[in-house]
């Protein structure tokens, strides 16, 4: 059996989009009401939870995001800091129920969507130019 061209696109891109909505209806279920706003080049404390055996606690990464992909369920954030001149970088998934809270420390100048740039970088040129902006908490 053939299908026209036409026939053909519409039938694939029909499944298409009936496939994408039953999965954005799946997805909706897990995704999180109250994502907090920050942006590349902010830095972040992000409070996440850490099983060990039977035990259960808590541990705060501060670091600067670095990227942001990803949309819906799948998305997800990348953090760096450097520790013991070494530099450190997690990947946080934003919807993960270990992921406990996100919260903006300082806002970063940045042109650029990816700072990937900053891991050539050493020192005091790790750091970004402070943009003074309201969605950022004062310690």
């Amino acid at each position: 059996m053939f299908l026209k061209p036409e026939a053909l696109v519409h039938f694939l891109l029909g499944d298409k989009s009936v496939k994408t909505e039953i999965l954005d209806a799946v997805e909706s279920k897990s995704l999180k009401k109250d994502i907090p706003h920050f942006e590349i080049g902010d830095i972040v404390d992000v409070r996440c939870r850490i099983r060990e055996g039977d035990k259960e606690r808590t541990q705060v990464f501060t670091g600067t995001v670095i990227a942001r992909k990803g949309r819906g369920i799948n998305e997800n954030f990348t953090v760096r800091r450097i520790v013991n001149n070494e530099g450190v970088e997690r990947i946080f998934p934003i919807n993960s129920p270990n992921v406990l809270d996100i919260r903006a420390i300082r806002s970063g100048k940045t042109r650029r969507a990816k700072l990937y740039y900053l891991r050539k970088r050493t020192g005091k040129a790790v750091r970004l130019a402070q943009r003074h902006s309201t969605h950022t908490v004062s310690k």
